[in-house]
């Protein structure tokens, strides 16, 4: 099979396409004949050395997400049968023709979604539900902020927080994203870049914030949070160390956690798959959940994938197409 695979860390033509051995599935795992993959910033962190693969998982290898169709299934595999439509969540190895998965980490194709669309889901879907719904505990009606509103993880968490009943904000770096923001379904969409949106919001205050910032973004956060808010990290592109006051965090009841979903046991990401399944594959059939994809390129220019996302131009995910 063709792979795009890290030929060692660096810039982004250090992706090259090559021919790997087709790979074979586990009892419990099924091979996916991969239509599309999606592009996410920890494969630009596996690139540049920063984000090693789990153990049994492609190294040189990137790619999260996929969706396609499935080819053969393991001896343990009941749900699945060859020929059907999946997308999936990976540890590693999506940049690629084909790719074998446990089959307890996949979902049925959406209705009326094509293959690309269906490859901008799985990890940020998967991430999104974890940290914002079952760590940060989001209600209906209480505010909810996420940063980096037009990234794949803000379209999620904006999308899914407003259709479970929340106020959204968010911030973005310039007008026309903003404008997509709201389009999505943000009340308020900050540009971070001519406003402070600590500023902006200290009038309403914040129940769960969603942070891949971090450094200077952390005591603004925790400043904007209301009484028994939550803080929900998931990346630190910023800055991984912030100083806070231990007794305010006290006197508010403040939470701060966060979680890193590659390393997580199969188990875990098997219970997560069901809970997404039955609580936000709905949302996508009826279309309260809308893709946004602001680039297919083919697997070859996998590289200027990378480029783009790393130049943060883009508005929504960018997908590898496989032929």
């Amino acid at each position: 099979m063709k792979a795009i695979v890290i030929t060692q860390p660096g810039a982004p033509d250090v992706l090259q396409l090559q021919d790997r051995p087709t790979p074979t599935p586990a009892p419990h795992e099924v091979l996916i004949q991969v239509k599309a993959a999606g592009i996410n910033r920890p494969d630009v962190f596996q690139r540049k050395g920063g984000y090693p693969s789990p153990l049994g998982v492609p190294a040189d290898i990137p790619g999260l997400e996929v969706a396609g169709i499935i080819t053969q299934c393991g001896s343990e595999v009941s749900r699945w049968q060859p020929g059907q439509a999946v997308c999936a969540l990976l540890g590693g190895g999506g940049y690629a023709e084909l790719v074998v998965v446990d089959a307890r980490h996949c979902l049925p194709l959406p209705a009326n979604w094509s293959f690309a669309e269906a490859a901008s889901l799985p990890e940020t879907v998967f991430t999104v539900w974890h940290n914002v719904f079952q760590r940060g505990q989001l209600q209906p009606n209480e505010t909810f902020l996420v940063h980096g509103g037009t990234s794949g993880i803000g379209i999620t968490a904006i999308q899914l927080a407003k259709a479970h009943g929340a106020r959204v904000f968010t911030t973005a770096g310039n007008p026309e994203k903003c404008a997509v923001c709201k389009k999505l379904g943000a009340e308020k969409a900050i540009n971070y870049k001519t406003q402070d949106f600590a500023e902006v919001l200290a009038t309403d205050g914040v129940d769960v914030i969603l942070d891949m910032i971090g450094g200077p973004y952390t005591p603004k956060n925790i400043q904007l949070l209301k009484p028994d808010g939550r803080l929900v990290f998931i990346n630190a592109m910023l800055g991984q160390e912030a100083e806070f006051n231990a007794l305010d965090l006290m006197r508010r009841r403040l939470t701060i956690t966060g979680s890193t979903l590659r390393p997580r046991d199969a188990n875990f990401k098997a219970a997560l798959a069901a809970e997404i399944e039955k609580h936000v594959w709905p949302l996508l059939e009826s279309q309260k959940f809308k893709p946004v994809i602001h680039q297919v390129l083919p697997l070859a220019e996998a590289a200027q994938a990378h480029t783009l996302m790393e130049s943060s131009q883009h508005i929504g995910k960018l997908i590898l197409e496989v032929s």
